[in-house]
């Protein structure tokens, strides 16, 4: 057999080391919040805690540290918090947000060679072995760390590493390095020369409390005249304040107050062609006497504005605009910036259109024009106009008709100067849009709580809205009804759906609006059937509103306000339960004060405006704070009285035509020393 012939192989080149640490034996894994791989900030309000979790774990047997980094924001150092076990390599730390802006955070994580000696010589000491050379090698980490603490630890550290390598009793010699105190001192100055760090620095944009917790009142203020057939002010408004205020709202907001188009305005009832007097729609934004810049002059002025904003904010309310990018035909834009809308190719600018609606009287701004750069700087000076008149608060219309990149940048840039400044996103539109909007850093949403009727669909979207990560950047705002929605529901349901829906938005939800007064009135009427928009819509007609009607829900919404305002459990979202009952028509529900010390509030809801509805229900003791079978007082906030209940199974009556819902303050029977019963 021939053998092969050939040089030897050549040998293979050394393998390059890793460019990291391969020291480094921490690993860090699902950190949350994380929104999008750190992508986005996820959003909290000033008062409230951030909670951070991750997966934090090591090779082998040896202990693991992980520390929270946080700073506010103008920091420049870190804030280190010690992060708690919570079991299977998972760890939680928080930290109080306690300014408005971006505050930032990561993780660390180390193998701690203290911690690790300090459990294998408790492991040999509970055994009965030799301890020496351990009691040694602990004094050498005693002395490592004197050199990491300051003076006067490090001498505190010296001490006991003397102590530990000294020859004294053996048993005083454990005893001390097993103590609380060593621990705690040594802990407190680690090694972290190998740590590994999160590869993230995360954020959180930190609003003020509004952003959470706010009740809103719509309005159209050319229908607020005290004198039938005078088209209203905003002086109108500042003078009605009262009633706003009275009902205990704090967000005032009304549609677009601008001039409006002449050219294919809008008649009433959405009509094609308006008649002499009609007054048009506010959404179709610009006219001779200005565009999204300007006042009405129906309406007032610049600094009608500026006082009535004041005025709203002495009584606590915040005055809310409409921020509707779009155009009226002879809106001044048309004419001086042609290129910021799309041309169709007869010629003619391309007006709105979302079919089988049309919108005549409305030209979309073109953003994909190559002048997008001038459009955007000049949409970021329309909102900077209100906002040095003291808007703070804007509610924006469709914004989901508008690129992603441009709310980012607009939101980004109105907050690096105003960070109390709000933005309330009106899209409702795909769950995956609405939460990007939410992400890109709009402090309120929309939701589809208008169409969830059904128990079964209330709980589904809720507790997504509540207990998924969706809450760390989505806030939900729940509206009943608005000028354009007015559901199948409310046209069939009376006012004891109006009521029911009510106490829903005000309890299931920190934020909720109403369009009134046409919900405290319960307009029901609809234009066509099957539809949802109202017959003699507000949006193309004044409206002369009996506010003070005895048919108006302004005593229930008065109540449900006081209700959220005095109970600290309805001004969050993230402790809502829900609760079985044994019948479908009920809804029962639950929040407890996120802070504690505050009452927890439990609602049962009758969801059929038509007949009276009677359970039983099956509470979830534990969430309620109760043991079985413990006796305990449900006083219901809305109507009075005063229940005596026991246990998970109690019975619930209650009729649509009266009160449809309770809303109770659940407080837990107790023994005093003098022996006699009470409830605290």
């Amino acid at each position: 057999m021939a053998r092969a012939t050939g040089s030897p192989r050549a040998a293979a080149p050394a393998a390059t080391p890793p460019a990291t640490d391969g020291r480094r034996r921490a690993v860090i894994e699902a950190v949350r919040p994380e929104i999008d791989g750190g992508r986005f900030a996820a959003k909290r309000c000033v008062g409230e805690v951030l909670r951070v979790e991750c997966d934090a774990f090591a090779d082998g047997h040896d202990a693991v540290r992980c520390v929270l980094l946080h700073r506010a924001p103008g920091a420049e150092d870190w804030t280190r918090t010690e992060m708690a076990p919570m079991g299977d390599d998972r760890w939680a730390a928080g930290f109080p947000c306690e300014r408005m802006g971006m505050h930032r955070y990561t993780v660390q994580a180390w193998v701690d060679p203290f911690a690790s000696w300090r459990h294998g010589l408790r492991a040999k000491a509970d055994a009965g072995q030799d301890v020496g050379v351990e009691l040694l090698s602990g004094a050498m980490l005693l002395r490592d760390a004197a050199a990491r603490a300051g003076k006067r630890d490090a001498a505190r550290l010296e001490k006991l590493a003397r102590l530990l390598g000294g020859g004294c009793d053996p048993a005083r010699r454990v005893a001390a390095a097993l103590g609380d105190d060593t621990a705690e001192l040594a802990l407190r100055y680690p090694d972290t020369s190998l740590a590994t760090d999160h590869p993230r620095e995360l954020r959180v944009w930190v609003d003020r409390e509004r952003a959470r917790y706010s009740s809103w009142y719509e309005l159209f203020p050319r229908s607020w005249s005290p004198e039938p057939g005078r088209h209203g002010t905003l002086a109108d408004v500042e003078a009605a304040l009262e009633y706003v205020a009275g009902m205990g709202f704090d967000v005032l907001y009304l549609p677009p107050i601008h001039p409006i188009g002449r050219v294919r305005r809008k008649g009433r009832n959405n009509a094609v062609a308006a008649d002499e007097g009609d007054v048009g729609s506010p959404w179709a934004i610009g006219a001779a006497e200005g565009g999204h810049d300007a006042v009405h002059p129906a309406l007032g002025t610049h600094e009608d504005v500026r006082r009535l904003a004041a005025a709203a904010r002495d009584r606590g309310i915040d005055l809310a605009l409409d921020l509707a990018l779009q155009c009226a035909p002879d809106h001044p834009w048309v004419t001086r910036h042609p290129e910021w809308f799309r041309m169709r190719p007869d010629g003619s600018v391309q007006y709105a259109e979302n079919p089988p609606k049309r919108y005549e009287d409305i030209y979309p701004l073109d953003f994909e024009t190559p002048a997008w750069r001038a459009l955007w700087s000049a949409l970021l000076d329309v909102v900077m106009v209100w906002v040095d008149l003291g808007v703070r608060v804007f509610r924006v219309d469709n914004p989901h008709t508008k690129p992603f990149a441009f709310w980012e940048w607009l939101i980004g840039e109105v907050r690096d100067r105003h960070p109390d400044v709000l933005f309330l996103a009106e899209a409702f539109t795909r769950p995956k849009v609405m939460h990007r909007l939410a992400k890109l850093g709009f402090s309120q949403s929309y939701t589809y709580f208008a169409w969830r009727t059904a128990r079964w669909e209330i709980t589904e979207y809720l507790t997504q809205l509540t207990r998924t990560d969706l809450a760390d950047v989505l806030r939900p705002n729940m509206w009943p009804n608005t000028p354009d929605i007015l559901t199948e529901q409310l046209q069939e349901g009376g006012r004891p759906v109006f009521m029911s829906r009510a106490v829903l938005a005000a309890t299931l939800a920190a934020s909720y609006g109403v369009y009134g007064p046409a919900f405290e009135l319960a307009e029901d009427r609809p234009r066509d059937p099957g539809g949802e928009e109202y017959l003699d819509s507000e949006k193309y007609q004044l409206r002369n509103w009996d506010r003070d009607s005895g048919w108006s829900l302004r005593p229930l919404l008065t109540r449900l306000n006081a209700i959220r305002a005095g109970n600290r459990a309805l001004q969050a979202n993230d402790t809502l339960e829900f609760h079985p009952t044994d019948n479908d028509h009920l809804l029962c529900y639950s929040k407890t004060d996120p802070a504690g010390g505050g009452a927890t509030v439990l609602c049962v809801v009758n969801l059929d405006p038509h007949s009276p509805q009677t359970g039983w229900t099956a509470l979830r003791l534990d969430v309620l704070g109760l043991r079985d079978d413990e006796a305990f007082q449900a006083h219901d906030l809305l109507g009075g009285a005063r229940f005596m209940w026991r246990g998970a199974r109690n019975f619930v009556h209650l009729e649509p035509h009266g009160l449809p819902a309770h809303v109770f303050a659940i407080r837990r029977r107790v023994r005093t020393e003098r022996d006699f019963d009470y409830f605290g």
